[in-house]
């Protein structure tokens, strides 16, 4: 040991040793490691449980979107309907029939459609039936059509064609049966071309010339109708039934007749009218316009006509619309589908589907208050514990009103509540009620009911008042489908 030197600092140091640079290094990884697998331990887990609850807050909203009523809305609109409606209607016009004198083939020369005069020449009658087989000899000038009869029959296909409904595909038979007719009367003009040739032949003893013993125009077919009136059209006549099953009898050239059977018939008077059925009410107010204008679905022709009307034996009402022109236009036709124009309704369209009745109580004026709100309702009539008489106050907003009632929600009040009159000791006990006819504003997120006034309703839509005190405005926005939501329910769309 050396001289000079504290025994006591050596001894100190002995004591307390120097770190080794190794071993603190070894503990400071120790250390790290061992923060880093904590770290590795906690981070994930708390990720996952992020995660899970993501997932149950999706699977929550996917279950209450899938559990909510979704409500479809509707935005309201300024449009307009027109009063137009279709009718199928039956045909009545002053009709005589023409008999045949002969028994033989018929043989026609003017087409359906065309005037007659007293006299003229209207048919022929083949006794021997040797006539067509004649005129099919090189002694007869044939019955090929020419480019102009070619040209007068485009516009009877022309017409079919714009009035044709696939619905009524049946149709397509019937004007089958009138064209190809049409066509034989004209073929048949050419044997009259040749008429001094067949007076000069052999043949000339079988065939009668048989002439029109009153003007008209010509029609080739007989229905049963022709001696039906107004008074003797019922609804049953009307029915897409009868439309349907309804038949013709056609007359073609080198038809087979005895003596006595209908030949043709003529349409002898300009004024026809038309028939249709009806409800009460429409009848009513067509009959109060007097004249309207009438669209032939057929062709689209557009007819002024004079109104009556009258109630059949079993109270359906029916409709005679009266016509002074174009009867030889639809001679032929006997039921025929028409539009009936009349003046369009505007105001605020709304699908009858958003439209709904609901049920008010009628509390009188004198009964409603203003709360400390600001908000109107009622004091309805309460008792403290010890029994003594109190109020309280209950909002109930109006939704209509009358010259001396409310209408108010049945949400907040029951049938039996007494109400206070403000200011008095005079009560009233909830007890009536009346419907109003609405739809539900949802505006405000919530299902509102406003009430409206009908002006016009079709199948589909209905054309209310706008801004009316209690109703709608244009661009408000409500229920599609009124049966599906109830009053004050919340709107998930």
């Amino acid at each position: 040991m050396a001289s000079g030197t504290d025994p006591g600092a050596i001894s100190l140091f002995e004591v307390i040793p120097l770190p080794d640079s190794r071993s603190h290094s070894s503990t400071n990884h120790s250390n790290i490691r061992t923060v880093k697998e904590s770290t590795a331990y906690h981070l994930p887990q708390f990720g996952v449980f992020i995660m899970l609850a993501l997932f149950i807050y999706v699977v929550y909203n996917m279950l209450s979107y899938r559990n909510a009523n979704l409500v479809a809305g509707y935005e309201v609109t300024t449009g307009s309907l027109s009063a137009d409606q279709v009718y199928t209607g039956i045909a009545l016009r002053q009709e005589s029939i023409a008999q045949s004198e002969y028994p033989g083939y018929v043989n026609y020369y003017a087409r359906e459609g065309d005037r007659i005069p007293v006299g003229g020449l209207a048919y022929t009658v083949d006794e021997s039936g040797r006539i067509m087989e004649y005129m099919n000899t090189e002694t007869g000038s044939g019955n090929v059509l020419n480019s102009e009869d070619i040209l007068k029959l485009r516009p009877e296909v022309s017409s079919f064609a714009a009035g044709f409904d696939e619905k009524n595909f049946s149709d397509i038979y019937d004007f089958r049966d009138t064209f190809i007719s049409t066509v034989q009367k004209m073929a048949s003009g050419y044997i009259l071309k040749d008429i001094s040739q067949i007076a000069a032949s052999d043949l000339t003893g079988s065939i009668h010339q048989c002439y029109a013993a009153e003007t008209g125009i010509l029609v080739f077919s007989t229905d049963g109708y022709e001696n039906a009136d107004f008074e003797s059209v019922t609804a049953e006549d009307l029915t897409p039934e009868a439309v349907s099953s309804y038949e013709k009898k056609c007359f073609e050239s080198n038809m087979l007749v005895v003596q006595g059977d209908p030949v043709y018939k003529v349409c002898t008077d300009e004024n026809w009218s038309l028939v249709i059925g009806t409800t009460p009410e429409e009848a009513e107010r067509l009959t109060e316009l007097q004249y309207i204008q009438v669209r032939f679905i057929k062709n689209q022709d557009v007819l002024w006509a004079s109104v009556t009307s009258r109630k059949d034996a079993e109270d359906h009402a029916m409709v005679k619309l009266s016509f002074t022109n174009s009867m030889v236009t639809f001679c032929s036709d006997r039921y025929l589908r028409v539009e009936l124009i009349t003046e369009s309704v505007k105001g605020l369209k709304v699908p009858n589907s958003s439209i709904v009745e609901a049920d008010f109580f009628l509390v009188p004026k004198e009964y409603i208050t203003v709360g400390l709100t600001g908000d109107r309702g009622v004091l309805r009539q309460t008792y403290t514990e010890d029994g003594q008489p109190s109020s309280e106050f209950i909002t109930a907003v109006p939704y209509s009103e009358t010259n001396k009632d409310y209408y108010l929600d049945q949400s907040t009040l029951r049938v039996g509540d007494v109400l206070i009159m403000p200011d008095s000791t005079e009560t009233c006990t909830l007890t009536r009620q009346a419907g109003l006819i609405g739809v539900y504003n949802i505006n405000k997120g919530y299902a509102d009911f406003r009430e409206v006034n009908i002006l016009y309703r079709n199948d589909e839509y209905s054309i209310v008042e706008p801004n009316t005190l209690y109703g709608l405005s244009e661009y408000d926005h409500i229920v599609l489908d009124a049966s599906t939501i109830s009053p004050d329910e919340l709107i998930f769309s």
